[in-house]
């Protein structure tokens, strides 16, 4: 019946559908999760700048 003629056939058929379903949730989850790289970037500037002027009035 549809080609499923082993255990492992079936196996492999069904954990090809669960982890598609899995990387389709997980994608939908995590889809705008890429705004925080940019404010990372914003606040490791802001410590930059804030360390060369204390840097700056210590010389």
């Amino acid at each position: 019946m549809f080609g499923l003629e082993g255990f492992g056939v079936i196996a492999g058929f069904v954990l090809t559908l669960l982890s598609t379903l899995l990387c389709v949730v997980y994608g939908a989850i995590n889809w705008n999760r890429g705004y925080l790289e940019e404010d990372e970037r914003q606040q490791k500037e802001s410590w930059l700048k804030e360390e060369q002027q204390l840097e700056d009035e210590l010389l």
